[in-house]
């Protein structure tokens, strides 16, 4: 490693991450000369949502087995060629082959930190709510090094407290996250048009009696971790390529940043969703290597 050259940890669940969020991130920072080191639960190695992989069982039919190879829904919804591609080079990587545990991670030892997402609540729970994990991102947003986090990952985030304030390290912070409105659209879509019998899969938590729609979704969760609700940003009308960035449609890549939308708050960057990715982690690379002004959010 050059003097440059800073190390980064990516935690993650063993099962259920998103492989375009951690495998972009891993790709562009490492293309740039940075150390990524990842950490499980438990220190034994990850893989991703296989659904997000493969497509397999997410359109309407995806519960019969000889059918489920038949992809319509399944092709639009899974991470794209290029994230599918960056995750076979990642799963090669000796780093993410040998992670770390959660309880044996140290503020000292990293420069920067990566908080990625996923939604199936099968494994992204152990990573959202593992204490160790939180008391971690805790203390290292109060050692004032970058951080960023994106989809989930800003979940987590909220759930950390300050050692400092004792409140979400979020508070009195600018962020965006999985919108509501992403969030909805992608569990509505599986209701309707995917899979039907089990519709909750874009949801990691639901709502429970008497509860309002959206209450357990990331927007509503990170919402109340902020000093107020204006702190959360989400894409502004007048924005430029403002459908290209809001619909869902369309995803971001090394050539086209149109459809990402980035936020920076001094030294924390966060980002929506797995469209975002490219330009999410192109803005954290800049911000440890040079303290370069990330930009504005757009």
């Amino acid at each position: 490693m050059s003097a440059s050259s800073k190390i980064v940890l990516i935690p993650i669940p063993n099962l259920d991450f998103d492989p375009s969020e951690v495998a972009v991130s891993w790709r562009i920072l490492t293309e740039r000369g940075h150390a990524v080191v990842f950490a499980t639960p438990d220190g034994r190695p990850a893989a991703a949502d296989p659904l997000m992989l493969s497509g397999e069982g997410l359109d309407i039919w995806g519960f019969i087995p000889f059918l489920k190879k038949i992809k319509l829904l399944g092709l639009t919804l899974r991470a794209n060629a290029a994230a599918r591609a960056d995750y076979a080079a990642l799963q090669g990587d000796r780093a993410f082959q040998t992670p770390l545990t959660y309880a044996e991670l140290q503020v000292a030892d990293y420069d920067g930190l990566l908080l990625p997402g996923g939604h199936n609540a099968r494994g992204m729970r152990a990573y959202l709510e593992s204490q160790p994990l939180q008391h971690f991102v805790g203390a290292f947003f109060d050692s004032g090094k970058p951080v960023a986090a994106i989809c989930h990952g800003v979940v987590l985030a909220a759930r950390s407290l300050s050692p400092r304030t004792g409140k979400s390290v979020l508070y009195g912070r600018k962020t965006t996250a999985l919108t509501w409105k992403l969030e909805c659209s992608a569990w509505t879509l599986m209701k309707f048009c995917g899979r039907f019998w089990n519709p909750a899969y874009y949801r990691t938590y639901g709502e429970q009696a008497g509860e309002a729609a959206g209450h357990r979704g990331v927007q509503a969760e990170v919402i109340r971790a902020l000093a107020q609700p204006d702190d959360f940003i989400d894409v502004a009308p007048a924005t430029p390529d403002y459908f290209r960035k809001s619909s869902g449609l369309f995803r971001d890549s090394t050539n086209d940043i149109r459809p990402a939308f980035v936020v920076q708050d001094g030294n924390y960057i966060s980002a929506r969703w797995p469209g975002d990715a490219h330009h999410f982690a192109t803005t954290f690379a800049r911000l440890l290597e040079a303290g370069l002004p990330a930009p504005q959010p757009g």
